[in-house]
């Protein structure tokens, strides 16, 4: 399943990997328009997941996977084909983000239905983690690619990721789960689940902070490379694969550190961790790369640390027969945020100067660390003790 994953994440970042050096000159988008397109797809699958991860609840998650993979492929291919514009552009990467709803959380499903309850945790981990190797690999990917070839081609290639998952499932043997009762779309019972939602809102914080990143890292490093010419060495594509590269073995040892230390405790130092490395990013976001480099190092760490503790604190809080909606509920908040966070620092450069300013990145930045900030709250919240009437 994490073999399987990594291909349906070849296309994930393909957008925010060729948006600063191709996208953004070549159809004159603004920092805004530049975070909608990016966050399309998020939404995208916002706006389906609680459809698609609920019905794994009455329906063997293995045939949504099968579909949404495909879909992925589709619209990654559309993408490369007849994307012209912002809109048009922010269309196809939607149905791209559709597709994914089918993949992701489903494909969760799929694996957690065919684990024993003992081995979910560090499974849970590792899937989530190799979300993050797949993130480098579409990074690595998609740049070379449209620097080579153009970057259409950059699309026509990362659309044959998600059929390797396609593969896989249909090497998964057929589980058809315990019939559930009441309507499909009931979340009466998720938000009344206080400690799921705990982790939950504070996924949605993560999510946030990861996305958003993400989806301008490149651009930042851009930024940062054409004011030190002189360390050439270091390249957006090298920063930006290393920095989704590290993501994998942080999300393995922050979930063992919450299991060791305490899983809400964990979560909350690593979230303050991470705002106050934003903040010193931003802070020196004009000196040389070599400053730069160490506290992105540390940075690309921070931000995943706490997603594998979060998913799997999410998952063994759920109820059983709830579980699908749950993770529909935990996708649907932190893929919402997730759009959010790519238009929020967009915004943030348009209003401040620009991405070749560095005061803008520091707007950024602050913005990032204020993002993640609202974990710690969330979590706090999920631990006080509901009134009683």
């Amino acid at each position: 399943m994490c073999m399987g994953q990594l291909g349906s994440l070849l296309p994930h970042v393909v957008v925010p990997s060729i948006l600063a050096a191709f996208l953004i000159p070549e159809w004159h988008l603004s920092g805004a328009q530049a975070g909608l397109l990016a966050g399309s797809g998020a939404a995208g699958y916002m706006l389906t997941v609680p459809v698609l991860a609920t019905l794994t609840d009455r329906i063997d998650a293995r045939k949504i996977l099968i579909a949404g993979s495909a879909v992925s492929a589709l619209g990654t291919l559309l993408f490369g084909l007849f994307a012209t514009s912002l809109w048009s552009g922010a269309l196809f990467n939607a149905i791209a983000g559709v597709g994914f709803a089918g993949a992701y959380m489903p494909g969760l499903k799929a694996l957690t239905d065919r684990l024993d309850p003992g081995d979910s945790s560090r499974a849970i981990t590792l899937y989530t983690s190799s979300f993050s190797l797949g993130v480098g690999v579409s990074f690595l990917v998609s740049q070379l690619v449209a620097e080579a070839w153009g970057w259409r081609s950059a699309f026509f290639v990362t659309a044959a990721g998600p059929l390797v998952m396609l593969i896989v499932c249909f090497m998964l043997r057929p589980i058809e789960p315990k019939p559930a009762t009441g309507r499909l779309l009931d979340f009466a019972p998720v938000f009344q689940n206080r400690k799921a939602m705990g982790f939950i809102l504070g996924y949605g914080a993560h999510c946030f902070e990861l996305y958003a990143i993400r989806t301008w890292i490149v651009a930042f490093w851009t930024f940062v490379s054409l004011r030190n010419p002189d360390a050439s060495i270091l390249t957006p594509i090298l920063v930006s694969v290393v920095f989704s590269l590290l993501a994998m073995p942080a999300s393995i040892l922050g979930n063992e550190f919450a299991l060791r230390f305490g899983r809400h405790r964990a979560i909350t130092a690593v979230m303050f961790a991470s705002a106050v490395v934003a903040l010193l990013i931003g802070l020196f976001a004009d000196k040389s790369p070599w400053v730069l480099l160490p506290l992105m190092l540390i940075y690309a760490i921070t931000v995943p640390a706490d997603s594998g503790a979060l998913t799997s604190g999410m998952s063994m809080a759920a109820k059983p027969n709830y579980r699908g909606a749950t993770m529909a509920m935990h996708s649907t908040v932190g893929f919402s945020l997730s759009a959010l966070g790519a238009w929020a620092l967009g915004m943030a450069l348009d209003a401040t100067g620009g991405p070749q300013s560095s005061s803008a990145w520091m707007a950024a930045f602050s913005v990032l660390a204020a993002g993640i900030l609202l974990g710690p709250l969330a979590l706090y919240w999920s631990r006080r003790e509901t009134p009683q009437p």
